[in-house]
């Protein structure tokens, strides 16, 4: 009778618990090109230069009975900087700014997801750019999830911070208004 129960019980838990884990696992939609991340400068103070990095790849988990468990990772190919100029972006690839032969990588990784109530959230993490790894806050909004017409199920965010290029070891001068860079990251993920 006690086994009988035990297994029972058993049983009972393991039907339970996959309808109690409300995490998911998502991999970023680079390759349909579904995710983004941009960039923009001020140029000496007079314009805006925007740019993206054409190259990364990531995924997040997002759990919604416990947001605060939620994670991200990322990485990006820093030689695919493109700012739409091909001099300029050998430029950006070299000594003065990212060294990609030094530096092939940029990579974020979550520490702290603080959901607020309006649909907000505050993305904590490190940031290693430029040989520098640093604690980096990103304000996020999350766009919608839902079915799409392949049958799967997406989730998307979007993600705005920005970066003094002086704390990661980038210091080259175009002027006091150009001093930081102000970074948008939009993420869809496909769930696994």
């Amino acid at each position: 009778m006690k086994t009988r129960l035990i297994t029972s019980l058993l049983l009972s838990l393991a039907i339970a618990l996959p309808s109690l884990a409300t995490a998911a696992d998502y991999t970023i939609d680079t390759k349909g090109a579904h995710a983004f991340i941009q960039f923009r400068i001020k140029h000496l103070g007079y314009s805006w230069l925007s740019g993206r990095f054409n190259t990364f790849a990531g995924s997040f988990s997002y759990d919604e009975a416990n947001p605060g468990a939620s994670k991200i990772e990322v990485t990006i190919k820093t030689a695919s900087i493109d700012s739409n100029h091909a001099e300029r972006d050998k430029h950006l690839r070299g000594k003065d700014f990212l060294e990609v032969d030094k530096f092939p990588e940029a990579r974020f990784v979550s520490t702290a997801y603080k959901q607020n109530d309006d649909n907000t959230a505050v993305l904590s993490g490190n940031l290693t750019l430029h040989g520098v790894t640093r604690p980096v806050k990103i304000a996020v909004t999350q766009i919608g999830h839902g079915p799409d017409p392949w049958g799967g199920y997406r989730r998307g965010f979007e993600g705005t911070t920005t970066l003094k290029l002086a704390d990661y070891n980038i210091d080259y001068d175009l002027g006091p208004a150009s001093r930081e860079v102000e970074l948008t990251l939009s993420v869809e993920g496909i769930r696994q």
